[in-house]
């Protein structure tokens, strides 16, 4: 599972999702790659289980890259708790990914392949997404 070694502090606000992600939104390392199309938090597990669904499929060829990091702890009150008595314990960690972001990219496969893997990647993710390619968004941009 995915989450970081050690913070700075132990509990975060929650902080606002509003805007576009403008770090992070451009197709670096592979070939194809997964666009987030809305604002979400996205859990450790939710990373994790793409990941697999993605690994899965490509059969160990080619390379995947993953492109978010869960490194906001989000907190929970216990259940039948009266309000009131403090912010709650540490319960998980999420990504907060903005509209724009590339979540994941693949390397070394043809484009049906990334286009199959990286669906499957998505059916796991709370969030709608779109399919991407290097190619298409540097004709997108001369044109």
């Amino acid at each position: 599972m995915l989450s970081p070694k050690r913070v700075k502090r132990r509990k975060t606000f929650r902080g606002r999702m509003t805007g576009k992600a403008f770090r992070g939104s451009t197709v670096s390392f592979g070939s194809y790659a997964l666009k987030a199309l809305e604002p979400h938090w996205i859990t450790n597990r939710q990373i994790e289980a793409a990941r697999i669904a993605i690994n899965r499929y490509l059969k160990r060829d080619g390379k995947v890259w993953i492109r978010i990091f869960p490194d906001k702890p989000y907190t929970k009150k216990p259940l039948e708790t009266r309000m009131g008595k403090g912010k709650g314990s540490p319960e998980g960690w999420v990504a907060v990914v903005r509209p724009g972001r590339i979540l994941f990219e693949v390397d070394g496969v043809s484009r049906e392949l990334a286009e199959e893997a990286l669906r499957l990647a998505s059916h796991k993710l709370p969030i709608k997404t779109k399919f991407v390619s290097r190619i298409d968004l540097v004709y997108n941009e001369t044109t």
